[in-house]
């Protein structure tokens, strides 16, 4: 009572780990049972301040395992009930969004949070909401992206949501996937009023720009994108014509990489998510992990809990 909980659902990147159709070293390693790793579902988290009322962020494709998984998700108050009283969509990718489908059942409106070219997306490119309207039907809140407006959501105690834009592409689909918009991807700071603490989340990052450092500064914990170890790693195996910076998601390693970044906030407690099933750190006894941990950096997995 008294503080946010934030519980990692699920931690992988697009496709999970291991990933359908994937053989890589990690893929194949973690199948046969020859790499100290554990599985990922696809990333979500979501945060309360009070253990019953929840905020949902992200909806992957992998939802009804990761509420079964986690019972506050799921109190059994009525014939009908669950414990999300609100959803945010940090952008509109596959593995962020599809498990609305999944969370059509019943007749009351999903209360969901998300930007102006989230929504464009999601009606036009691929109509999710408008197949949900023949189902439980959505209530709309635009977040704003211009970095200052707070917002607060109902039965959702004490947390303030500051959302901010972040420069990324928008999903292959969109209509502007090569015209990139504020909102396409956003950040958040989710502010504890009553213990001033903070959490930072940004599950896609594809640059550190000017305006992040100052709420990493702000931030007891910074948990974000975890995708690739290299910028390379993804063309190296030959899976990929395009960079990770291409496609939005910033490195660990290297000039610039996240590790470097992070080395700057030494008091927060830093968590990477949205980890790729190529990514090396998923092997828990790999040199990579090895270095996240001299940093002080923990990779979050399902089932994670974090309180502030």
């Amino acid at each position: 009572q008294g503080s946010m909980h934030i519980h990692v659902l699920g931690a992988g990147a697009g496709g999970g780990f291991p990933q359908w159709n994937c053989n890589c070293q990690n893929c194949d390693g973690l199948r046969k049972g020859t790499i100290k790793a554990t599985k990922r579902t696809q990333s979500s988290i979501c945060v309360s301040s009070d253990g019953v009322h929840w905020v949902l962020f992200n909806t992957s494709p992998d939802v009804l395992q990761q509420i079964q998984d986690f019972p506050p998700l799921q109190p059994g108050r009525a014939i009908r009930d669950s414990g999300i009283s609100a959803i945010i969509l940090i952008d509109a990718q596959i593995d962020h969004t599809t498990g609305l489908l999944m969370l059509r059942e019943g007749t009351q409106k999903r209360e969901l949070y998300c930007t102006d070219m989230v929504y464009q997306d999601l009606t036009t490119g691929n109509p999710l909401l408008k197949i949900l309207d023949h189902y439980c039907g959505i209530n709309h809140h635009e977040i704003p992206t211009d970095g200052k407006t707070s917002f607060e959501i109902p039965k959702i105690e004490n947390l303030t949501f500051t959302p901010v834009a972040l420069k990324s592409a928008a999903p292959p689909y969109s209509p502007h996937r090569n015209n990139p918009h504020p909102g396409d991807t956003i950040g958040m700071l989710i502010e504890d009023k009553k213990t001033q603490k903070r959490l930072f989340y940004a599950p896609g990052l594809g640059e550190i720009e000017p305006h992040l450092p100052p709420l990493f500064e702000k931030a007891d914990c910074i948990m974000v994108d975890g995708t690739f170890w290299t910028n390379t790693e993804m063309m190296d195996m030959g899976l990929m014509t395009k960079k990770a910076r291409d496609i939005g998601h910033n490195p660990q390693s290297g000039e610039g990489g996240m590790i470097e970044v992070l080395d700057r906030y030494p008091n927060a407690k830093k968590v990477l998510i949205h980890i790729n099933n190529t990514n090396p750190i998923l092997r828990e006894d790999s040199k990579e992990r090895q270095i996240l941990t001299d940093h002080g950096i923990e990779v979050a997995y399902d089932g994670m809990d974090i309180v502030l």
